[in-house]
């Protein structure tokens, strides 16, 4: 047993590992029930409430997730007008949407700007 922040953590006794692997590896990558796997299941979402005031939202959706090869001109133009364009290109990168225009930036230029800060 173990506490975490105030949080008691019970756990069963652990298997004995095969010969010649090494427990704490084992412990290490394991998924549920692990301390990384709780970790996980634990995390809070983000606040999007600056979604509610964002341009998109008032438009449709067909601009800024356009068919492949399409121009995102239009959503560029939108984003450009919008109060809260830095906040939405910020939860763009933080969790790494990979499709359509976020924050005036198409799935090409994130890319470039992830790279770059890296």
């Amino acid at each position: 047993m173990r506490a975490y922040a105030g949080v008691i953590i019970v756990r069963s006794p652990p298997e004995a590992p095969p010969p010649g692997v090494d427990a704490a590896l084992i412990e290490r990558f394991s998924l549920p029930s692990t301390l990384q796997g709780m970790h996980t299941d634990t995390l809070t979402r983000p606040d999007l409430d600056w979604q509610a005031e964002a341009l998109c939202a008032q438009t449709g959706a067909d601009f800024f997730f356009p068919e492949p090869g399409s121009s995102v001109r239009e959503a560029k133009r939108i984003c450009g007008l919008c109060p809260i364009r830095s906040a939405c290109l910020e939860y763009a990168l933080d969790n790494d949407e990979r499709f359509g225009v976020w924050g005036g930036l198409s799935e090409k230029e994130r890319l470039a700007l992830r790279r770059t800060s890296r």
